[in-house]
């Protein structure tokens, strides 16, 4: 059997459609400070490790389905191209079509800063339009912190962030960050959180 290598393909970002309305801005600005780090010695090379897997839409538009923090943070230092890799073609079905089967695959997340749902409508047509959802950022913390592992469930941190956003208190979080992760940490322990992806809760007694 012959592994095919994935196709890159230099994408101007301003090209590029979300498939979520959110993203968390903390994450986005840690993001940001990373590339800086990085890109002046390495940037090329950074760039080649962080490809964007993206589903072709109606127009041939580019749909991103994962890295829309890291696109974001991109964005916003003046990088004008990622490389991108098509994983599914669905140009030949209507707009309408294209976002009932997006849903259906998993491939988009149409849910506000508050986690309610919205119609595909609300979701962005552009990156730079992506809008804050400080839990987002939090569920990023927490996985990084160790609360929970990486998985490769779509919109996984999502998941966590509803979780959290009925037991951490926005006020909390915006007045003291590390306190409400903290909380996370604990929360994240429970028996409570076992349902959601990636979840490693207390390790059994010895």
């Amino acid at each position: 059997m012959t592994l095919r290598e994935p196709r890159l393909t230099p994408t101007p970002i301003r090209d590029l459609r979300p498939t979520q309305i959110t993203v968390g801005l903390r994450e986005v600005h840690e993001k940001r400070r990373r590339w800086r780090e990085e890109s002046a010695s390495q940037g090329a090379e950074f760039l080649g490790r962080h490809m964007v897997p993206v589903v072709l839409g109606p127009k041939g538009r580019p749909y991103v389905l994962d890295h829309h923090h890291l696109v974001r943070a991109l964005h916003e230092e003046g990088v004008e191209d990622v490389l991108t890799t098509v994983v599914a073609d669905f140009r030949h079905l209507s707009r309408e079509s294209f976002w009932v089967c997006a849903d259906m695959r998993g491939f988009c997340h149409p849910y506000d800063a508050a986690g309610r749902r919205q119609d595909f409508d609300a979701i962005p047509k552009s990156i730079a339009k992506l809008v804050d959802d400080p839990y987002r950022s939090l569920a990023g913390e927490l996985r990084r912190a160790g609360g929970f592992a990486k998985d490769t469930t779509p919109f996984s941190e999502f998941q966590w962030a509803e979780h959290m956003r009925s037991r951490i208190k926005l006020k909390a979080l915006d007045e003291d960050f590390e306190a409400a992760l903290k909380r996370a940490l604990a929360l994240a322990k429970r028996q409570e959180a076992s349902y959601l992806p990636g979840w490693c809760g207390p390790l059994p007694p010895a």
